[in-house]
């Protein structure tokens, strides 16, 4: 099992680090050059760094899940398609994705999608806190117990 991130805009980092190193996983921290940071060597981490093109991280992180991985994401297609792969999906905010719910997800995202297009604002995610910290630790820590018993 490996803890895959998508890294670009994720606000839990230092969470997965500290978990991954608690239970002895490996975490890919998958990012755009464009956004580069001295975050990963401070930290002694090695990204998987990809091009500055559309999409190129989530096609870097499909290719590496595999079933029993865990996803880190805020891209509800990005989980979809790992879900289909067999890994784990978890939303930054510590909400699990999975076959259940996605569709609905899907759904909401297109809309959202739609209505922007037609001009119209839709209202941006709340600001974050620490229970979505804590929210998201213990989701996490839950997926790896869960899987670490299969």
């Amino acid at each position: 099992m490996k803890i895959i991130v998508d890294a670009d805009a994720c606000p839990v980092k230092d969470i997965v680090l500290k978990v991954s190193r608690k239970y002895g996983i490996v975490a890919l921290f998958v990012c755009s050059i464009s956004h580069y940071t001295n975050y990963y060597e401070t930290n002694k981490v090695k990204p998987i760094y990809v091009d500055n093109v559309f999409q190129s991280a989530d096609l870097a992180i499909i290719n590496k899940a595999k079933d029993g991985d865990v996803v880190v994401t805020g891209d509800y297609g990005l989980a979809a398609m790992v879900l289909s792969k067999g890994a784990c999906a978890i939303s930054y905010n510590g909400k699990l994705f999975d076959n259940s719910t996605i569709d609905d997800l899907l759904d909401k995202r297109h809309q959202s999608m739609k209505s922007l297009r037609s001009g119209q604002r839709i209202k941006g995610p709340r600001k974050r806190c620490k229970e979505d910290d804590e929210r998201f630790q213990a989701t996490l820590e839950r997926m790896i117990s869960i899987k670490n018993k299969d």
